[in-house]
Parts: structure tokens; sequence; C-alpha cells
């Protein structure tokens, strides 16, 4: 435990649940490995989509192939969620002050706003493409940013440790 956290993240990390969590010889592995299993689905479909906006897999309609990895993607992040969180509250203080998980959490955020962006500025031109169409420039934008920002992420998670 790290006594410069803040007053919330020591309280978690303090808790019955996250002492839970730590006690446990199956829960916190199982967390861990359920976190990277998610993950590689996670990845997965966040490649197919990416690769699709940069103009990849042309033979494909967008929109159908977008519709369907969106939601192995929400499913995955979904799951990434509830495995993240059993691993942040069993060590609570000192991830909230670890510099590269604050920078992960941020990623994530980016990563966040570009599904928004690309929601609200790309879709509308994406989603009744025929096979074989251009995609628009604003796509590929979209696109590139995810696979940055996401293989950012899955590169600052592995790398918390090391902090």
């Amino acid at each position: 435990m790290t006594d410069a956290a803040p007053a919330i993240f020591v309280a978690l990390e303090q808790s019955g649940f996250a002492a839970a969590i730590r006690q446990s010889p199956w829960l916190y592995p199982a967390a861990n490995v359920g976190h990277i299993v998610i993950l590689t689905l996670f990845a997965g479909a966040i490649a197919v989509m990416d690769v699709r906006l940069l103009g990849g897999l042309s033979a494909t309609a967008p929109g159908p192939l977008l519709a369907r990895t969106r939601n192995v993607a929400l499913a995955a992040l979904a799951g990434m969620a509830v495995t993240g969180s059993l691993l942040f509250s069993a060590e609570a203080s000192h991830l909230a002050l670890n510099p590269v998980f604050q920078l992960k959490a941020i990623l994530v955020a980016a990563g966040l706003i570009n599904v928004a962006v690309y929601q609200f500025w790309a879709k509308p031109a994406v989603e009744h493409l025929a096979p074989g169409a251009s995609m628009p420039a604003r796509a590929k934008v979209t696109g590139a940013l995810s696979l940055i920002i996401w293989i950012a992420v899955a590169a600052c998670g592995r790398s918390i440790a090391y902090f």
C-alpha cells in the first residue's frame, strides 16, 4: 500500500473485496489471465475494424463487417473493464500513482474518444459503402489513430509492472 495515494484508492485497496482478491490463490491469477485472453479478442476485433477502415479487406462491405466486429470489441471491452477492475482494486494505491498506469488510463480515454469521433464523423460516410469502394480519408484517420492508441494501451499494460 502507498500512503501517498488519494484516500479513495487506499480505502479501495484496504476493502474486504480487494483483500479477498489478493488473498485468493486463484482469483487474482484468474482475473489476470482473463484480462489477457479478453485482450486478444479485443485486439483481434479492433485490428479487423482498423484494417478495414484503412482500406484493407476491401472485398467486404465495410458496414456489416464493422457492425459485427464492433459487437465483439464492445463485449471484450466490457470484459476487460471487469477483469481490470479486479486487478486494480487489489493494488489500487500503487497503481493510482504509477505513471504508466496513468498514461494507460489517458490512452484508453483517447481510444474511446476516437470511437466517438468515428461514430459521428466517419461512420456516416462508411456504413453504406459497397465492397471495393475507396475508404474516405476521415475513416482512414480514425482507423490509424485507433491502431496507434490501442497498441500503446497494450504496451502500457505490459509495462506497468516495471514502474
